[in-house]
Formats: structure tokens, C-alpha cells, sequence
């Protein structure tokens, strides 16, 4: 059991096929998608069945839903002849975000891939999200390794669509690592905001230690606008993963944020 004195909450397995249909709505819930963008309750089934992890995070203590308002999904993937897991979706309802949930669901995760003899664990997030950017890189330890722009086709036409570009994540489950705060912004700038937008990226410049600016509320931004941060943020990740470097913690600086780009 986890959470805060009015938060708790239980990680467990979910094995039925009728529990697995509330994971749908969690989906929903967590990023208002369409049935067709919802991943369907026969695909947790068959997955559990095959050696994927599907996990819920539900409520905990008297009265309690029996709802579960979290989930985890991943599998083995194999490509290679290397094997690993693919955490595939991590959803939370928006009121349980800042819960610790998210973190405990990919810990739960771990602990099942090692079991299965997985040391390695890769997922995908979209590099305008800090709050994912915080938990991946500063709570798990886990690195940015590549940016894949246009991952998914997320609208109904390639022309209008907001491009759906990712980070790549790499954890090494087996690696130590203890959570810390956000650090403060330490390295060379090749990415900054000029006002709301986003000035030029310097993407010539061989430093160890790299900064590339992110808008922290960059949901709230007009479109345009997030529009420029994301060509930005595709130049400037793009070529710097490109050429050896990693994505290793976010940094804060007021309400400034920063990816802290290493070799």
C-alpha cells in the first residue's frame, strides 16, 4: 500500500477479463481518447496470457472504489536477438497525479520484468510533457536515448494533425539509482526561450554537458506556439541524440525547465 494519509492506494495484477474492461475507461479518463484510440481489453487479456505486465492502481482503505484509476501496460519485445520490455501505456486519472502513483506503477512494473529476466525496460513520451520528463529522467534514473518525430499519426490527416514526435526511454532495471531534486540549470545552452517563443538552437556545439529549454505548461500554450517549442525541441534533441548524447535529468530554474543533454 502507498499514497499519502488520504491517497493510498494498491498496485496489483489485473487477470480478469471484466476488470480489464475498466482499464478502457482509465484510458479515457486520463487523455479523453476515442474509442478508437483506446487500447481494448482483449489486448490486455491475450497480453497477460503471453507474458505481458498489465497493472491497476486502485484505491485503497474503507469505502474505497473498486475501480481502478491507474494502469501499467508492457511486453517483451525482441529485436536483434535482444529481449526487453516495452512499457507500452502508463495512465493516471488527472486526480491522482502528484500521488506517487505513476512512480509506484513503474516500480511495480520493474519488479515484474526482472522476474520475467528483463534488465532493460524502453517506453516513449512526448518531450512538451515536463511532468513526464521529471518522472522519467529525475524519479526513475532512466535516459532520453533517441527522438522519433512523427511516432504516431494522432489526427485524421498528416497535413493537420499536431505531430506526435517521442523521447525514447532507456532504464537500465538493475542500475541504483535515488531519486533527487530537479537540479539547477548547469552546462551550455544550445536551446532558450526568446519571450514565449523559442529562440534558434545552436546545434554545432560539442560542450559535455548540454541545456535544451522546455515550457513547463506547454498544454497551455496557443498552438502556434507549442507548434514552434516542438520543431524547436526536434532540432535540437533530434541532433544532439543523434550524435551520442542522452537526455539525463530536467532541470529547473524558477519556472524555467531544461533538458540536461550528456554524453
Amino acid at each position: 500500500m502507498s499514497g499519502g494519509a488520504d491517497r493510498t492506494f494498491v498496485i496489483r495484477d489485473v487477470t480478469d477479463p471484466w476488470e480489464m474492461r475498466a482499464l478502457e475507461d482509465v484510458q479515457v479518463q486520463a487523455w479523453g481518447y476515442s474509442d478508437r484510440e483506446v487500447l481494448p481489453a482483449t489486448m490486455f487479456r491475450i497480453g497477460a496470457h503471453t507474458g505481458a505486465v498489465v497493472l491497476g492502481a486502485y484505491p485503497a482503505g474503507e469505502g474505497a472504489s473498486p475501480l481502478p484509476f491507474g494502469l501499467a501496460y508492457g511486453f517483451p519485445a525482441l529485436r536483434e536477438g535482444q529481449v526487453w520490455h516495452h512499457s507500452h501505456l502508463l495512465a493516471l486519472h488527472p486526480d491522482w497525479r502528484g500521488s506517487g502513483a505513476a512512480t509506484a506503477l513503474k516500480f511495480a512494473q520493474r519488479e515484474r520484468a526482472l522476474a520475467q529476466g528483463l534488465t532493460r525496460m524502453t517506453w516513449t513520451f512526448d518531450p512538451l510533457v515536463t511532468r513526464n520528463a521529471r518522472l522519467n529522467l529525475g524519479k526513475l534514473g532512466a535516459r532520453a536515448v533517441s527522438y522519433h518525430a512523427d511516432w504516431y499519426a494522432l489526427g485524421e490527416s498528416r497535413e493537420t494533425a499536431f505531430p506526435a514526435d517521442r523521447l525514447m526511454i532507456e532504464w537500465g532495471l538493475t542500475r541504483p539509482h535515488t531519486e533527487h531534486p530537479a537540479p539547477p540549470p548547469s552546462g551550455v545552452r544550445v536551446l532558450e526561450a526568446q519571450g514565449d517563443l523559442p529562440g534558434p538552437p545552436q546545434l554545432d556545439l560539442t560542450a559535455p554537458r548540454l541545456l535544451a529549454e522546455v515550457p513547463l505548461q506547454a498544454v497551455t500554450l496557443p498552438e502556434a506556439v507549442r507548434l514552434a517549442w516542438r520543431l524547436a525541441l526536434r532540432a535540437a534533441l533530434g541532433t544532439y541524440l543523434e550524435r551520442g548524447y542522452a537526455a539525463t535529468d530536467l532541470a529547473r530554474e524558477g519556472e524555467r525547465a531544461f533538458y540536461v543533454l550528456t554524453r
